[in-house]
Order: C-alpha cells, then structure tokens, then sequence
C-alpha cells in the first residue's frame, strides 16, 4: 500500500539514529508533517506543502490533526509463559520482598513449573492475547525472553513459541535466550552456569532461535563472575549481550554490561556512580523499566543522572507474571515524565529509536525516516504534551505496520 500521510498536528520523527545524553531532548517533531510510505517503507518526510508538490497523485492517508509518532519499541518483556502468581502479588502487598518469595521456592519457579507443563500452543494463544493488548497500545516491536524453563526442553520450546508468534501475528518479535534466569531447584549457581556453558548456550546459538543472550546478574541469584562467563560464551557463539543489571542490590552489573559490550543492561534501580559513567562512555543502553518498581514499590532507576551523563536511555515494560503483570505504557509514560525526571521528548526518544536500538532493530525500526519500515501510530490528540497529561490512559487511534493498518 503506498500513501502520503498528510494533515497531521504534530510529527514525531525520532530520525537520526540512537539519541545519548542532552540529544534525547530532540525528538524530531515537525509541525504539520508528511512522510510518504511506498512498498512499507518511509520514502520522504518532511512538511505537508513540501511532500505534496513531489507526491502529487499519491492517495491520502488523512491523520484528523492529530500526533503521529513512531510504533513503540517494548525492549524488555517475559512474553511467553503459563500460569499466573497473583497470590504472590498479595503477599509483597503485605509486606514480604520479593527476594524472600524466591528465596523460598516462590516468584520465577512458580512460573517455571507451570511453563514446564504447557504445551507450546498454549505459550503461543496466551502470548498473542497480551499482543493483541500490547498492539493497541502502539507497540510495532517487542522483545521476549525466554527463562522460565531453566532446562534446554523447555527453554526451547519457549523461543520455539516465539518464532511461531512472528509468524502468526503482525508484531514484529525479537527472541531472547534468558536461561540464567534463577537457580533451578536442588542446583548451585556455578554448577548451573556451567551447564549454560558447556550445553545450553550452544544449543540455542545452533537452533537459530535466539538473537541475544541475557541474565539475571544480582546478589543470590548470579555473581559478576558467573555473568561474565556465561555472557562472553554467549558472545563468543554470535548472540548478542544484554543483562539484568543491578535491580534489587548495587552489584555492578552495569558495568560489567558496558565493559563486554552488551546492546543493553536493564533494571538499574541500585545502579552505582561510577556505572552510570560506564554506561554514558559505552555504546550499552540503559533500559529503565519504571512499571516494575512501580509494581514493587521500589524506587526509580535514577534516569535523570543517566541521561545527564550522557547515556542513551530506554524505557520498556518488563512485563512478566510476577514483579510487573502489566505492558501499560501509557503508564509508563507518565511515571518517566513525573517520577524519573524525563521530559516528553526524552520518553518518546527512549520509547521509540532507543527502544529500537536496544532490540538490535534501529536500522530498519524506531523512526520516522527515508528508508525505514513505515511504523507509526496515529493518536486521538494533537500534540505530544497530551501523552502525559491524560495520565496512564491510553490515547493510541491507530497503528501501523510496515505501512499495513493493524490496529483501529
């Protein structure tokens, strides 16, 4: 389908590649837009009066005035699972931490069991109902791990469920190997990273269905030292890096993110001084996920000072069964804009190219520019002040993939 996108309010391009620092504020906007999609691909962008003089004839896709943005980037979500733990949710609302829950056979190994047991069509029907939601919220590209398997059968099937899903639906997936996820009941943490090692890890890199390899790298869960070697085996088989990083206790795992040369480290809650300025001097994202400590009752990861020292940022959703049980992004939105300090442009930024980037997608995804996928979302406002202001609700009209109309 080729079109001019005309009459629209206000255009958020996000061009120019990964934003860093004081560059995040830039989010492209141009007042009374236009971009020319042909073949599902952006061909020209730029002002209405400009496009329409070189695209005459085009048939019109009319925005209603409206905010036209990017498709959002999720660059961190556990997609893929079975069961639920909403009695888990009811104890941490009663006061218990969530590192006691797991410390007791609870949080990440409820959900194992339960995804032990599924059947992959199963992963698959529920995760594409969460798709579906997570459309209607503006989301063109997502990452989903795997882990909650923690043995090769099921970790497999977990990414073999991805694959199916990007056939099956119009979200584009990125599939990510988390098999250092927990400790597996009756295991030690090294024997287990050994097994990562020498078995699991070479697996997944030969069955072609993971792009990255990620880890739960905290205090009783996994050292710096056991991250670092399952990650540079990672590394050295062709999956790309990304951590959990410094969630729950001020381990470093951020900067050992920025030291390997990992595409992001995620959570950063308790991140350390000196690896906010290991990040800001590194090409590893920071990907702050602001609906998880909003679900613990945590405080926020500190994205003012990262950006301030010039990192690049990325906000996802974390969505998962137990510490985060939401993809609200409008939600997201507004907690960045009112609790992390980031201003409308920087959360946009953040949401869109820095989001895409972290998914390893920012060559063909996260912008609106000449010769990128045509990924946008056509909101219900004009401007982008309104994302923030109608907190937590969801303003997203209709969104775009690849130039096809998928949702509204």
């Amino acid at each position: 389908m080729n079109f001019l996108a005309v009459n629209i309010g206000e255009l958020v391009t996000a061009a120019g590649g990964v934003k860093r620092g004081a560059a995040m504020g830039d989010a492209g906007c141009i007042k009374d837009g236009a971009f020319y999609v042909s073949e599902g691909k952006i061909e020209a962008v730029g002002t209405r009066g400009e496009l329409e003089k070189i695209c005459r004839g085009a048939e019109i896709l009319d925005c209603g005035g409206a905010l036209v943005t990017p498709g959002f980037a999720d660059s961190h979500t556990h997609l893929v699972f079975a069961g639920e733990r909403s009695e888990e949710f009811s104890m941490r609302l009663r006061g218990e931490p969530y590192m006691k829950i797991m410390e007791r056979g609870g949080g990440i190994a409820a959900t194992v069991a339960a995804t032990r047991a599924a059947s992959e069509e199963e992963l698959v029907r529920q995760a594409e109902g969460h798709l579906e939601k997570m459309l209607a919220f503006g989301v063109t590209t997502c990452e989903v791990k795997s882990g909650y398997g923690l043995d090769e059968e099921t970790e497999l099937k977990q990414l073999s469920a991805v694959k199916t899903l990007n056939e099956r639906q119009k979200t584009e997936l990125v599939p990510t190997y988390l098999g250092a996820h927990a400790v597996p009941a009756g295991e030690t943490a090294e024997s287990y990273i050994d097994r990562c090692v020498e078995r699991y890890l070479p697996k997944v890199a030969e069955s072609g269905l993971a792009e990255f390899a990620d880890i739960f790298c905290e205090k009783g869960v996994f050292s710096l030292e056991q991250s670092e070697r399952y990650l540079k085996r990672a590394k050295e088989l062709g999956l790309k890096l990304k951590l959990h990083a410094d969630e729950m206790f001020p381990l470093g795992g951020a900067g050992l993110g920025a030291r390997l040369g990992a595409v992001s480290a995620d959570h950063l809650l308790k991140i350390r001084e000196e690896d906010v300025l290991s990040l800001a001097r590194s090409g590893t994202i920071a990907t702050v996920l602001p609906l998880t400590a909003f679900c613990l009752g945590e405080e926020y990861a500190p994205a003012r000072k990262l950006i301030d020292a010039g990192a690049a940022v990325a906000v996802a959703s974390d969505f998962n069964p137990g510490s985060c049980c939401t993809y609200q992004l409008p939600l997201a939105f507004a907690l960045c804009c009112i609790y992390l300090k980031m201003s409308v442009e920087e959360t946009l930024t953040a949401m869109t190219i820095n989001g895409a980037a972290a998914c390893g997608r920012e060559k063909t995804a996260g912008s609106i520019e000449v010769g990128k996928q045509a990924d946008f979302v056509i909101f219900s406002c004009k401007k982008k002040e309104f994302l923030p202001y109608f907190t937590g609700m969801n303003l997203v009209k209709t969104v775009f993939k690849k130039g096809e109309r998928v949702y509204g």
